[in-house]
């Protein structure tokens, strides 16, 4: 049983755009088995509709994408927010290691002495010590006698059906979107479909831009055979170039991708060049430096009593059509490799640190299925069809394997979905999370 946070400190409350924001921070344990150990800071921030500031709302707690992103930063008044608002109080949560809670950064891993110790400490920045976090925030901002409604997007719904495995009695509901993760499998086959998405993503931007097919071909050749420097100092690889497919699962990520490739060259001193503000956008495309735990713990989100041993990588030689050198170019998705810590400057030091993770055989569990499979909390999740990133098929077995899951099916959108239609999605899914069939 969790108990209240360590410390909790309440601070910079304010007004914008029609909403009261405060911060919150909370004390709270590295490691839950420790409770007299290390302690850790995690970051949480409370929106309201200004109007509704001081009426007894229920709560509603968020959970980002990821793993290894903070939750959204309100700029504006709208969206899913705004629609949350309209019946909830909002808690922004930033998971652990991400945003204002005791940030994961190639700077703070630089404090510990070893890669050992700095994948030891690694170790407690999954779905389980989140939940544990978000459950203890729970009994310190609202008590243990009330409920709350948890909505995860993508990784974030990972991250809920760990809090349904093993708290589900702070939950009042359940909201998924984009997020219902493969509870049944272990991550070859999980990997083994997303390969298969990525290849038809590919299909598609060709179909839609099949001018780009040469001009992809001659940046590949390019980077072969000319050491081109990126601006953070390392060269650009072929294979950090294919990664750039990652953009492909999200809503305009064929657009990003064509209108970067149609600046690649210019003319310089000495003939034909890659453009330097198309390196530029190259390294703004990828987050692996800035936000390490997407790829450093990326495969350990799958885990559970084994080892991942880099299995995209792994993996590749079953799709041959990965090969840079393959007669098309394909580019490749949300698959972390080995050699992306080579690719990254910042993230080179931490190479050691991520092999051992990668070779970790004792993971904890993440998911009850026994205790999924009685599930008594209304869950109202949607997936996308064409999913590049979380397969249908495999949310599919996953909410058909939960009592009282209502999923939506569609193919309107894209994995950011709720980015695009927020308020729409929510709205459709908070009434259906009132259902009584659910």
């Amino acid at each position: 049983m969790l108990g209240t946070a360590q410390s909790h400190r309440q601070q910079s409350t304010r007004q914008f755009k029609g909403m009261r924001l405060t911060d919150h921070y909370f004390e709270l344990p590295l490691d839950y088995s420790q409770t007299k150990g290390p302690c850790i800071e995690v970051f949480a921030r409370e929106v309201v509709d200004l109007k509704k500031a001081n009426e007894d709302l229920p709560w509603m707690i968020f959970f980002q994408g990821g793993p290894g992103f903070p939750a959204n930063r309100p700029v504006f008044n709208g969206g899913w927010i705004a629609e949350a608002l309209k019946t909830h109080r909002l808690l922004l949560l930033d998971q652990r290691g991400t945003g204002m809670s005791s940030r994961i950064l190639p700077q703070t891993l630089a404090n510990f002495p070893t890669p050992e110790a700095q994948a030891e400490y690694l170790t407690h920045f999954r779905a389980d010590n989140i939940v544990r976090d978000a459950e203890t925030i729970h009994h310190t901002l609202i008590g243990s006698d009330k409920k709350w409604t948890g909505i995860g997007q993508s990784y974030g719904g990972f991250c809920l059906l760990t809090y349904l495995s093993f708290h589900p009695e702070g939950l009042e509901g359940v909201i998924i979107t984009g997020g219902v993760a493969c509870v049944k499998r272990q991550i070859e086959e999980n990997y083994r479909l997303t390969y298969q998405k990525v290849l038809e993503k590919n299909q598609a931007f060709y179909r839609h831009y099949p001018e780009d097919e040469a001009k992809v071909k001659e940046i590949v050749q390019y980077l072969g055979s000319h050491k081109v420097m990126l601006p953070s100092g390392v060269p650009l690889s072929p294979r950090r170039f294919q990664a750039l497919g990652l953009c492909f699962g999200a809503d305009g990520g064929f657009e990003r991708i064509h209108y970067l490739i149609e600046k690649a060259f210019v003319d310089g001193p000495n003939g034909k060049e890659i453009a330097y503000d198309f390196l530029v956008e190259v390294e703004q495309l990828h987050a692996f430096d800035t936000n390490p735990i997407f790829c450093i713990l990326h495969e350990s989100i799958y885990a559970e009593g084994y080892a991942t041993r880099w299995a995209a990588e792994r993996l590749r030689e079953e799709f041959p059509w990965t090969q840079v050198d393959a007669d098309r170019f394909h580019f490749t998705g949300e698959m972390i490799y080995p050699d992306m810590l080579d690719d990254f400057a910042h993230l080179q030091p931490l190479k050691d640190c991520a092999n051992i993770l990668a070779e970790k055989d004792d993971w904890l569990p993440l998911y009850d299925l026994d205790q999924l499979a009685k599930n008594t909390v209304p869950v109202a999740a949607i997936s996308y069809y064409e999913d590049m990133y979380v397969p249908i098929e495999l949310s599919r077995e996953t909410a058909l394997h939960i009592p009282h899951f209502y999923q939506w099916v569609t193919n309107e959108w894209e994995h950011d979905g709720i980015g695009q239609e927020g308020g729409k999605i929510l709205n459709s899914l908070l009434d259906k999370l009132a259902a009584p069939r659910l």
